[in-house]
């Protein structure tokens, strides 16, 4: 299967390792020669410098054979615009990410003219997961599948939990709850358990069900929490996408961040929300603004290592549940073995 990869920042780079080690035939296009030159070197690739959006560079690199052409380069409207050239000069599929609130709401319009296979919008997944483990705080993990029909959720068992000592089946019998513990992390052992299993304090649960069905499971184990109230730090994409889903389920969103002209905009596209133009490392803000009243902080600004500071102290003044986004790959296991989520 051959594929073209057109941009070589942090998603491009990151997809096209993950399917050269897939053995796949990727070809990158860039226009940063130095950029691709890295790239020919860790990776058994071909690379084509130039202009994505350029006819002739994409038949350098065999687009009108290629099975699928991606577009992740810096902006929509060339991402758009390559996919679209990409279709007519003969490619299969093409795969488009669009980040821009305004176009990624017409994409449905858009997409029939543009020839796309389809538009992803990573910002927007971010923003679903995020909302996800906001609304069930008691999970370490939450995995959607089935888009978002299915969830499996990692629950750990507290220490003197009234779940230890208690068997599935004996859990199952008083509850009659409709979830499947798939398996527990049990230290180092990964165990499948059966309805004989017995839970112990420290275990790592692994259930699948439905949304409905897991926060009814939280629900009659009592650890259902209802958040109200959330912090954002940072008004980006990211941020604009979450405040938008917490404000649709009811929830009250203060978002903080720095800048005056993102501020402007927010309070034009989000009326329901608090916007607070400063600086989200302030601490004498955060107290001003209420963080020890916040059910969530959300740290969404510009710099991971801002993000991970953020959520680290606010973890240890026992305030609040933090979140916090990452955009270099090697600081998320970072951050779990820092304890910051």
């Amino acid at each position: 299967m051959k594929i073209v990869i057109i941009g070589d920042g942090k998603v491009g780079h990151k997809l096209t390792i993950q399917l050269s080690e897939e053995n796949y035939d990727v070809v990158l296009i860039d226009q940063n020669e130095g950029k691709l030159k890295e790239a020919l070197n860790q990776l058994d690739i071909l690379c084509i410098t130039g202009d994505g959006a350029d006819a002739k560079v994409q038949k350098e690199a065999g687009v009108p054979g290629a099975d699928l052409v991606v577009a992740c380069a810096s902006t929509d409207e060339l991402n758009m615009l390559s996919c679209l050239l990409a279709k007519r000069l003969g490619a299969k599929h093409t795969i488009a990410r669009v980040r821009n609130p305004i176009y990624y709401q017409q994409i449905d319009l858009l997409k029939e003219d543009l020839r796309l296979s389809m538009a992803v919008n990573p910002e927007l997944a971010a923003a679903f997961e995020i909302s996800r483990s906001i609304l069930l705080p008691d999970t370490a993990k939450v995995e959607t599948f089935m888009k978002g029909k299915v969830e499996m959720v990692e629950f750990i068992v507290k220490e003197r939990s009234h779940l230890g000592g208690v068997s599935l089946a004996e859990l199952y019998r008083k509850f009659q709850i409709k979830v499947l513990v798939c398996a527990v992390r049990r230290g180092s052992e990964v165990i499948i358990p059966n309805g004989d299993f017995v839970i112990h304090d420290g275990d790592r649960l692994h259930i699948v069900a439905s949304h409905k069905y897991i926060e009814e499971f939280f629900h009659l184990i009592g650890k259902r929490k209802e958040p109200k109230n959330i912090l954002v730090c940072g008004g980006g994409k990211v941020g604009y996408y979450l405040a938008k889903q917490l404000l649709g389920l009811g929830m009250q969103v203060k978002i903080i961040e720095q800048d005056w002209k993102k501020c402007e905009d927010l309070c034009d596209q989000l009326p329901k929300a608090t916007i607070i133009c400063g600086n989200a490392a302030d601490h004498d803000l955060l107290i001003e603004e209420g963080i020890e009243q916040a059910d969530a902080l959300v740290s969404l600004t510009g710099m991971d290592e801002e993000n991970i500071i953020l959520a680290l102290l606010q973890r240890q003044k026992v305030w609040t549940r933090s979140w916090q986004r990452s955009t270099k790959t090697d600081v998320p296991s970072l951050s779990r073995n820092l304890g910051s989520i």
